[in-house]
């Protein structure tokens, strides 16, 4: 049976425990703490393209879901639980990215990865990941 929905629609049935800026906001939080081990809301708010106040809030979200620890100074680390999820964010966007710039001959998607990533599931993305392995694979050869 085909059952039709609008996004929000989708986004209801699929009880979604965070929301497509809650997604950019940890992706952004585990992109960075990668490599500085935390992330500052003044340096999410610049990296987004938010102003600081927007970032603050969302983090404040973010503590709540248990995502982040948002500590004195504004300082943010994810949480076990954030970094599952963050980890999952960070390879989606990398797979996505590498498979558009496969597609448009390009270098970077960057735009149509942000725009299209909340939009793929776990599934797709195993899937494309799988066969970009086997394409790159291919080009080797």
């Amino acid at each position: 049976m085909n059952d039709f929905y609008t996004q929000k629609g989708y986004d209801l049935r699929n009880h979604n425990d965070l929301s497509r800026a809650m997604e950019d906001y940890l992706e952004m939080i585990c992109r960075t703490a990668n490599t500085n081990e935390y992330a500052r809301v003044n340096a999410i708010a610049a990296q987004l393209n938010v102003t600081p106040s927007s970032a603050s809030k969302m983090a404040s979200k973010l503590r709540e879901k248990g995502f982040v620890d948002f500590e004195p100074y504004g300082i943010l680390r994810p949480t076990e639980k954030g970094w599952e999820t963050g980890r999952y964010l960070l390879r989606r966007h990398e797979v996505l990215h590498r498979f558009f710039c496969l597609v448009n001959q390009s270098e970077n998607e960057l735009e149509l990865v942000e725009q299209i990533e909340h939009y793929i599931n776990r599934k797709t993305i195993d899937n494309i990941e799988k066969l970009m392995e086997r394409l790159e694979e291919a080009k080797r050869k």
